[in-house]
């Protein structure tokens, strides 16, 4: 019942009613969860009509016209999340064996086709390359820097693979030889003095500092120290999520990639000057200022010359490629030959012989033809880089509709080449669990190992990379025993594949 108020006045009474109750405002909480609901409900409902037009485009009853067999995951994700978070030789097998040696998938946002077959690997980068061009993430290529070679083909990047093979031939690294092995000699002492060494991260140091030797030569400048911090933060953020906001990773990471690239200008612009009072630099950062003057022919350009952004880009993708792959490979060498005690043995036997041969000279350091002599040593990491295979895939992009072993491969689809499952293949390698460096005594089949790719995307850094390997293995070998510490079998992803927490072991002086 309403209640009535009289007023007090002289007036006849004015009776006043109070409103009627109000329903309460809104709850904003309540409102979110509705909202973001309906969000997700009508995303889901575009990617599934999306499916549905994919299907209906490239799934007609033409045999031509098939997508391979496969599956998509779920939306958006695809099956990223299943690939990243458990063995991937099992992810890998259960589809080989569900659908064969070529299926569809949806990796890392991309729809791709994923083949494990050795013939089929060769077509995608040796004899039908042209046809499928290399490929990153957008955000990786940002970071790396959109004029580094790995993502061009054509005359572009036939004239920039010629300049850094230049840099990284044996001819070239020969000279290197004393300048890594005093970098094994400064830091391996640092470890007695440590109660635990985490692997991983000394050899990723390691690898750095012979990149950087790589890149700008021997001499030390001011101007790389900067650089070698720069891209640390570049690193950090390299595997973040592409968050374009303040604070992430990312935008961090962004930030200290453009300072790189400024950074690296002054450099060149100094070794400009130093040319023209008679000194220099070295490295591959000298290779290419010598080619300034060559004609690209980038994007049809016949006047466009090697530019300052180009040399810097491409200086940027070489440490990168020449770092944590080379770090992973060490790590897990140092696992295998500790859980293979009988291999390590004979290693350290093979290279006792050649450091006795180096007392008998006068004490002298390692050179090139020793370590043509490291037999054993070589098969071991060679038969680390397959059981390992730090890089289990590479990416390719279907340049236009490519029809491909009965199915048809989409314009834009990404192309996976499977290395891991073309080396742990009983078919090509007996027994492929166990750790066997005898099984490379006689060349394996053509088409079934490629630790550093094949064709001509290939890696121009695979000498430099077994060369660092073998001289930090002589001398480790010859004054160190060591202990793994924790869990042994463990593999974590970061994101290569690496022993659980980088590996920390605890070393003892001979």
């Amino acid at each position: 019942m309403q209640m009535q108020f009289i007023s007090s006045s002289s007036s006849p009474p004015t009776i006043y009613s109070t409103p009627p109750s109000l329903p309460p405002p809104p709850n904003n909480q309540t409102k979110m969860p509705i909202l973001i609901i309906i969000i997700i409900i009508s995303f889901l409902l575009g990617y599934y009509f999306f499916l549905v037009l994919r299907r209906r485009q490239w799934g007609g009853a033409s045999p031509k016209r098939r997508l391979p067999p496969g599956s998509m995951g779920w939306p958006y994700v695809g099956e990223t999340l299943k690939l990243y978070t458990q063995n991937p030789n099992t992810f890998f097998n259960i589809r080989r064996k569900r659908y064969g040696d070529i299926f569809k998938s949806h990796i890392l946002g991309c729809p791709c086709v994923m083949i494990s077959s050795p013939e089929a690997a060769k077509i995608v980068l040796v004899t039908k390359s042209h046809l499928f061009k290399p490929t990153y993430p957008p955000s990786k290529e940002k970071m790396i820097g959109p004029e580094a070679i790995f993502f061009h083909q054509g005359d572009y990047h036939f004239t920039l693979k010629k300049l850094i093979q230049a840099s990284f031939s044996p001819s070239a690294i020969k000279g290197s030889v004393t300048a890594i092995e005093k970098i094994v000699l400064e830091f391996l002492p640092n470890w007695e003095n440590c109660n635990q060494v985490h692997t991983l991260q000394e050899m990723k140091n390691y690898a750095f500092d012979v990149a950087m030797i790589s890149a700008f030569g021997h001499k030390k400048e001011i101007e790389t120290e900067g650089i070698k911090c720069l891209y640390h933060r570049l690193e950090k953020g390299y595997n973040s999520m592409p968050l374009d906001f303040p604070g992430t990773p990312y935008r961090k990471a962004m930030k200290a990639r453009k300072l790189l690239t400024e950074r690296l200008r002054k450099l060149i612009e100094k070794r400009r000057e130093s040319r023209e009072d008679g000194g220099g630099g070295g490295g591959l950062l000298e290779i290419m200022m010598k080619a300034e003057k060559q004609k690209l022919n980038h994007n049809n350009n016949n006047n466009n010359n090697l530019s300052d952004s180009q040399i810097a880009d491409n200086i940027i993708g070489v440490i990168f490629a020449a770092h944590d792959t080379t770090a992973s490979v060490l790590t897990w060498v140092l696992k295998y030959l500790h859980d293979n005690v009988h291999v390590l043995q004979a290693v350290t036997r093979e290279q006792e012989d050649i450091e006795r041969k180096l007392q008998l000279e006068d004490n002298r350091g390692l050179t090139w033809e020793d370590t043509r002599h490291m037999f054993l040593t070589t098969r071991v990491i060679q038969e680390t880089l397959r059981s390992a295979s730090i890089l289990s895939f590479t990416f390719r992009e279907a340049v236009e509709d490519v029809e491909f072993q009965g199915y048809v491969i989409p314009k834009g689809w990404k192309v996976l080449p499977l290395f891991r499952t073309i080396h742990h293949s009983a078919d090509f390698f007996p027994q492929p669990d166990k750790f066997d460096p005898s099984r490379f005594e006689v060349p394996p089949r053509p088409n079934t190992y490629m630790p550093f790719g094949s064709g001509v995307h290939s890696c121009p850094g695979s000498e430099l990379a077994k060369l660092e390997m073998l001289i930090f293995l002589h001398h480790f070998t010859t004054t160190y025993r060591w202990k793994v510490i924790g869990e042994e079998d463990a593999i974590q992803y970061v994101p290569f594949p690496v022993p659980k927490g980088g590996l920390p072991i605890q070393i003892y002086p001979k």
